[in-house]
């Protein structure tokens, strides 16, 4: 048969990548939205609403009515949302609609974590030890007291790392459960869990697999996935420095047998955990039912557009090639960037994106652009950055590169963090773990601002705050020389006072330095600085109350910065205030007003982009409330306020 239209049931930069390919194969492209997401809609030829928010891509009905509106003749799920979802499949196949996929069948089996682990047990292939079928917590407890910890608890519904927890002690535990089944029934709508054997020097490495519906099954080399951080991957490599061509072929085999097992056809990822300490073992761990997030770096090594294998597949038709026609050649690496800050214990972050420019010399997947806005309704992915090169070393500094030349003001991202990981020793030489990126992201420092950084972001602020007129502007204007402007900003946990003059001579100070000359000149998008006898060029962009500087060296956020806070006797903040450090959803409340706590005692937990974040308590005091659960909030917005114990001796606190 031949497929002429699909309805994309996804958004962001999977949808723009899916309809990249429909565009090639001259196939009709038709995307959904919801109310304030439609960054991936230029992308496709038309386009239906969902509804009015994020849970609209889950709505199986308003899919299947889109689609029948659009006159869609098939449905890509992308990755996420519906994509593994039985149901759907079904759905599908009632109203005439093809499925972009596997079967229904395959998915229920492999899509639930416990059923898969028993059906691949069973076909001999080795499991990480745990649980065994849907427990209670009670079982739950008394499996991993004969398994031992350190342990995992993963939903058996779930993937992307939501909802996971690694456990440490068995006293953990109980809570552990609580908040993971809490994550797993918002984002999955299932709150069964599994636990198993968490293996402590674990290298994440999966097999692309591919069927058609005539029994052919191939497999398409693997995909390092280690470099990780809280289960969910940051950056990804295709080959695994690790692998030797005879394990290769072994897990490739493995992975093959597991598809087969459940008559699966279409695109499907086989997850295996290998024992850094042991590498010629592995361990079946999940199966992806869908194309994966990392699916460019296999298109990069083997040539070949996985979206366009699916399609085929869709419209009935064979695979293209045989396992011994398939190839790799070169390496290719990916690196995931996120809104989120790595200073901040990579918190998401949000807001307006005032100028979104992707290297030339990278493939870049994206909805991103500018004038985009980054919300907390969504993952907090913004784009992939992907290179391919005659090696790994070669791999690795071209994606380094390419993150170099890469520019996203407005939003705070991780694009520092992920050069501080492509370029370092451990990673360049391969030997890497789930553990890895952890510990270096335990040691990362932010790149330093240059003083002329600081200049460039009080020139910036300086000209927001001025208007026309002699009178209204912040000139410093008087009789002989002019007053000094003074801005006192913060970048990062630094703070600086800047002083700008600028008559007679035109002159900068920062912090206790001496002043020194330099002239500022800004365009659309663009500083350029002559600072200390040296010319400086950066993009650049403004609010009323921060600036945004980026060069290839790092990019910086300067903000006004508050007046110091008073302090108590022992050193602690009297400002007992806590904030919320992102946009989001209050989901748990564990205190209430009136309450005693103790300094670091849990008080909000909000979340925002499908992750939870604990808010504790800055310091011992009593407790007022300003949030319920189920509230919206937004950054910075108070949640609740802790008013430290007054001291009877000294009457203060």
């Amino acid at each position: 048969m031949t497929v002429r239209s699909v309805l994309i049931a996804n958004r962001g930069e999977i949808a723009v990548r899916i309809a990249s390919t429909l565009h090639a194969m001259g196939i009709r492209s038709i995307a959904v939205y919801t109310d304030g997401d439609t960054d991936h809609l230029a992308a496709c030829d038309t386009a239906v609403r969902l509804g009015a928010d994020s849970s609209s891509y889950l709505d199986i009905d308003s899919i299947i009515s889109a689609a029948k509106q659009a006159g869609a003749e098939a449905i890509h799920p992308g990755y996420g949302f519906v994509s593994e979802n039985a149901d759907f499949v079904r759905a599908c196949q009632s109203a005439g609609i093809i499925f972009v996929g596997p079967p229904a069948e395959a998915m229920d089996a492999m899509g639930d974590k416990i059923r898969a682990k028993d059906t691949v047990a069973a076909a001999g292939v080795p499991v990480v030890p745990g649980s065994v079928g849907a427990q209670s917590d009670a079982e739950l407890i008394a499996t991993a007291e004969t398994i031992g910890t350190p342990l995992i608890i993963k939903p058996s519904a779930g993937g992307g790392g939501k909802g996971m927890r690694v456990v440490h002690a068995l006293g953990e535990l109980p809570d552990a459960l609580v908040a993971s089944r809490r994550e797993a029934t918002a984002i999955f709508g299932d709150d069964t869990l599994l636990v198993e054997r968490y293996l402590a020097r674990p290298r994440h490495i999966e097999v692309q697999v591919f069927g058609d519906t005539h029994g052919n099954m191939v497999h398409l080399g693997e995909r390092e996935c280690s470099l990780q951080r809280r289960h969910q991957k940051v950056i990804e490599e295709a080959p695994s420095p690790l692998l030797t061509p005879a394990m290769r072929a072994a897990m490739g085999e493995a992975a093959c047998q597991i598809a087969r097992s459940v008559g699966y056809f279409g695109a499907g990822t086989v997850e295996f955990i290998v024992d850094s300490d042991d590498p010629e073992s592995f361990y079946f761990m999940e199966m992806n039912t869908r194309l994966q997030v990392e699916h460019p770096v296999t298109e990069m090594v083997t040539g070949i557009d996985l979206v366009q294998w699916q399609i085929g597949v869709a419209a009935g038709e064979c695979l293209p090639l045989a396992q011994n026609q398939i190839s790799l050649t070169g390496h290719a690496v990916e690196a995931r960037v996120y809104a989120e800050d790595p200073a901040r214990e990579f918190l998401p972050t949000g807001g307006s994106v005032a100028l979104g420019r992707f290297s030339s010399s990278a493939r870049t997947d994206t909805a991103l652009a500018t004038g985009s806005v980054v919300g907390s309704r969504f993952d907090p992915m913004l784009a992939k950055v992907i290179v391919h090169a005659a090696d790994r070393a070669s791999a690795l500094a071209d994606a380094n590169q390419a993150l170099a030349d890469t520019r996203i003001l407005g939003v705070g991202t991780n694009i520092a963090f992920l050069r501080a990981l492509l370029t370092n020793p451990v990673v360049i030489a391969g030997d890497i773990d789930t553990a890895l990126l952890d510990k270096i992201a335990a040691e990362y420092h932010p790149p330093v601002a240059p003083p002329w950084v600081w200049v460039a972001a009080a020139a910036l602020l300086d000209g927001a705050s001025a208007s026309d007129g002699l009178w209204n502007a912040k000139s410093g204007w008087r009789i002989g020389e002019h007053a000094a402007r003074s801005y006192r900003l913060r970048i990062g946990e630094s703070i600086e006072l800047i002083r700008l003059w600028s008559d007679p001579v035109a002159g900068v100070s920062v912090g206790d330095g001496e002043r020194v000359q330099s002239k500022v000149h800004s365009t659309a998008g663009q500083v350029s600085i002559e600072f200390a006898g040296q010319l400086y060029r950066a993009d650049a962009t403004r609010t009323e109350t921060a600036a945004w500087i980026a060069t290839d060296e790092g990019t910086w956020h300067a903000d006004i910065a508050p007046e110091p806070r008073l302090r108590h006797h022992d050193g602690e903040d009297e400002d007992g205030e806590i904030r919320s450090s992102m946009p989001g959803v209050v989901r748990v409340v564990s205190v209430s007003t009136g309450t005693v706590i103790e300094r670091d005692a849990p008080v909000v937990v909000v979340e925002a982009m499908k992750m939870e974040h604990t808010l504790r308590a800055p310091l011992a005091g009593t407790v007022t409330v300003s949030v319920a659960v189920g509230d919206q909030v937004a950054v910075d917005q108070l949640l609740a306020t802790i008013h430290p114990a007054i001291d009877p001796q000294e009457g203060r606190p």
